[in-house]
């Protein structure tokens, strides 16, 4: 029988800015609304940057996709967490125990150490969730959970990839997916969140988080190929069996529908 102990969570996260937050601390004695308050400091982004993507300490989560990986690297499933109600506490809540209930597995991520994980530790911060077993901080150095180098607590991919920040890893996720032959970024992508917010699109912003979950567990799967933990024909028989599950979840999520739609296979140079 497989054994499906889940040995890794790999995960993404959409968030939104907190209006309230922004206003009381960028424009304090202005009299600004949230959603002005929001727009105002994206617009003074915009004048700045190239993006205006609000920084992670004013915003909320209010996605989080899990994908449940077993040792041998099987996916096991996905979900959204306090799904549909989306409360932003009550998914910090959920991610948090939920990592400590299935044993403290190995977390997955696309640029997690430098935006999700740190959203998700703020968040813990401010609802006042405590979380020593990810703070570990009477440990050894090297054996801290938030040791950049632990790649048995965190897996950041993009690290991986970029030998630690070494150089830049220009087309991020959607790149990396589309080398497999994946869809990657379909029609919404991260700087979309926040008007789709507005507009109530909850469903939408989900179904966005769940496909990069599956962005993230394909890339995942090869670099154990570049780590030679399974071989390519492994890998292959990996990608099968989770586009089966994929088939037989697609009745239940709108993601899983499209996702399938636009799937594409690894075209093999060696065959």
């Amino acid at each position: 029988m497989a054994d499906t102990t889940v040995s890794y969570l790999a995960f993404d996260i959409e968030s939104v800015a907190d209006g309230e937050l922004i206003a009381k601390i960028r424009y304090p004695g202005a009299g600004l609304e949230p959603k002005a308050a929001i727009e105002r400091y994206r617009q003074e982004l915009r004048d700045q940057y190239d993006s205006d993507f609000v920084p992670y300490t004013f915003q909320l989560p209010i996605s989080v996709g899990v994908a449940k990986i077993s040792a041998d690297f099987r996916l096991l499933d996905i979900s959204v967490l306090d799904e549909p109600q989306f409360r932003p506490q009550v998914i910090t809540q959920h991610f948090w125990r939920g990592w400590e209930k299935y044993r403290r597995p190995t977390l997955v991520s696309f640029n997690g150490r430098t935006f999700d994980l740190p959203l998700l530790e703020l968040a813990a911060f401010r609802y006042g969730i405590g979380v020593p077993g990810w703070f570990n901080v009477g440990a050894k150095s090297f054996e801290q959970y938030r040791n950049r180098y632990n790649l048995d607590a965190h897996i950041d991919l993009q690290e991986l990839l970029t030998n630690f920040g070494s150089t830049r890893f220009t087309g991020g996720l959607n790149l990396a997916t589309n080398l497999l032959g994946k869809p990657g970024k379909m029609d919404i992508q991260g700087h979309m969140v926040q008007d789709l917010f507005y507009e109530g699109k909850i469903a939408e912003i989900n179904d966005y988080c769940r496909c990069d979950v599956l962005d993230t567990y394909f890339v995942f799967l090869r670099t154990r190929v570049l780590f030679a933990q399974i071989s390519l024909d492994e890998e292959q028989g990996l990608i099968a069996q989770a586009k089966s599950w994929l088939i037989s979840k697609r009745g239940q999520s709108e993601a899983y529908r499209i996702y399938l739609e636009r799937w594409g296979d690894w075209p093999n140079p060696w065959k």
